[in-house]
């Protein structure tokens, strides 16, 4: 019988979530709903002097606001808890002296200053200090020492470390889902410390222990721990367990394709790369959000997704579902993906107009609220006519704020090409027969205006621009008579004479 699939995601609080972490929360998400398997979030927060406060909250809100969250983790045990790896420190000491016992590990009690010294001798020969099979035994470790000296070193309190007898003369053969095969020569290895003389194991142990406790099928994570991959499938041999499928994502680089992002590229070009924003605790410093800044989360995953990842079609727009459906490890590519932040708002952009209008007109809503505007006019249907030049909800205002407001002044170029000498008398012609159309709706008035025209052998370009200057300031906008229509009769013939005083004087 197949083992069900259960996959984590396992960040440390040190800080706000960085959009690379939440690729791999995502890339574990769709791996597991795609193969009905579990999505577990796990902190591992044993580093507790680099422990932030709030950042572990910040990471299930984001989770959630991306709309991946975790089938199972903290608040959510399903038997395999407590998900906290501080919780969990009882359990690792165990772990490491079963190693011992089985030959697999050794305690080690050479002092920092004496390993610092070893690595300057080996510096000055040109060499380079690796603690492992080539020197272990010249070294003040179990491997070296009597049983008797190890007793009493440990019985009167000496401080060690338990160390992993990492093995020699062996090429290692290693998969990964991404990668391919890659070997290893363990000669090359060194013996990793698995515990701490402050009785806190390392990441490499409580990482391994928890996997298999937590009976974890398949470790999808970044690329940085593939030179751990050797040392993770060495100790679950050494336990005599089964050790899960691997799987290492490439890194997220910077817009120029060189080097890893980080927050001061989007510092410098003016995009987050947290999806949420974040107040650091300590200094009181804000760093922008994706959710602040007017994305969408649908926006954010589609685009995250294909960061690495190749579907192997011309599809971009993908939905959740078609995501989970689409997923699978192995088109995942192996050398590192370009950050466009352009792209992203693309995404943005098409999720916007994927929008109903009274979705968008309730944003919209709470927008003109936040200038103090309270309004009646039909926000919808302004909304449905402005949309398409809008990548975010606050567009929507740049695009239509003269509904709202009445233009104060009217763009200089506009007015100085299209207001000839007789076209303040045209306006109030038009006025006249705007005060004489009974169905104030855009076809109707349309029709009255160009039946106008036409009879008394006028110019469209006379007539419609210094129109759209009367009404908006400048020439942007939807069609004319919408406007008119929305504005309604009163505040649109109110536009035109203000427009014919101020710039006849002109």
């Amino acid at each position: 019988m197949t083992k069900k699939v259960r996959v984590r995601f396992a960040p440390s609080p040190t800080g706000p979530l960085h959009i690379g972490g939440v690729r791999t929360a995502l890339f574990n998400y769709l791996f597991a709903k795609k193969h009905g398997g579990d999505f577990i979030l796990r902190i591992e927060d044993t580093d507790q002097n680099r422990y932030v406060e709030g950042a572990e909250d910040y990471i299930v809100e984001s989770l959630n606001w991306c709309g991946i969250p975790f089938d199972e983790g903290i608040g959510r045990d399903k038997g395999f808890g407590p998900y906290r790896q501080s919780e969990r420190k009882h359990l690792y000491k165990s772990y490491a002296e079963q190693l011992i016992d089985s030959g697999m590990a050794y305690y080690a009690f050479d002092t920092a200053e004496e390993l610092d010294s070893q690595r300057k001798a080996c510096e000055a020969e040109g060499k380079t200090f690796i603690y492992n099979w080539q020197n272990r035994r010249q070294l003040k470790n179990s491997l070296s020492l009597s049983p008797e000296e190890v007793q009493s070193r440990i019985g009167s309190g000496e401080n060690f470390v338990i160390r992993f007898k990492s093995p020699q003369d062996e090429t290692l053969k290693l998969k990964d889902m991404v990668r391919g095969e890659i070997a290893v020569d363990t000669n090359i290895l060194d013996d990793k410390v698995l515990f701490k003389g402050d009785g806190m194991p390392t990441y490499h142990l409580a990482n391994i222990v928890d996997d298999h406790l937590m009976e974890i099928t398949h470790v999808i994570r970044g690329e940085e721990w593939l030179p751990s991959l050797a040392l993770h499938v060495l100790l679950y041999r050494a336990f005599g367990w089964d050790a899960p499928e691997f799987a290492h994502l490439p890194l997220i680089l910077k817009p120029t394709g060189k080097g890893k992002l980080s927050k001061r590229d989007g510092d410098k070009l003016g995009f987050p790369v947290f999806p949420l924003e974040w107040k650091d605790p300590k200094s009181g410093d804000v760093s922008r959000g994706y959710r602040e800044d007017g994305y969408f989360p649908e926006a954010m995953i589609n685009f995250l997704a294909l960061l690495g990842w190749n579907p192997g079609t011309e599809q971009e727009i993908f939905s959740k579902e078609e995501l989970i459906r689409s997923f699978e490890v192995e088109r995942v590519n192996k050398s590192g993906a370009r950050f466009d932040p352009e792209k992203i708002k693309w995404f943005n952009h098409h999720y916007l107009q994927q929008k109903d209008d009274a979705s968008l007109s309730s944003a919209f809503a709470a927008l003109l609220q936040s200038k103090g505007i309270n309004t009646s006019l039909p926000l919808p249907r302004i909304v449905s006519l402005v949309k398409e030049r809008a990548t975010f909800v606050s567009d929507l205002w740049e695009q239509a704020s003269f509904f709202f407001e009445a233009p104060v002044s009217y763009n200089e170029k506009a007015a100085k090409k299209q207001w000839k000498e007789n076209t303040a008398d045209l306006m109030r012609q038009l006025i006249e027969i705007l005060e004489k159309v009974t169905d104030f709706s855009s076809s109707k008035t349309e029709e009255s205006v160009k039946t106008w025209i036409a009879d008394n052998e006028l110019g469209f370009g006379q007539i419609m621009p210094p129109l759209r200057l009367a009404l908006v300031g400048e020439m942007k906008g939807p069609h004319i008579f919408d406007i008119t229509e929305i504005l309604g009769r009163e505040e649109t013939v109110n536009r035109i004479e203000k427009a014919v005083k101020i710039l006849e004087q002109h």
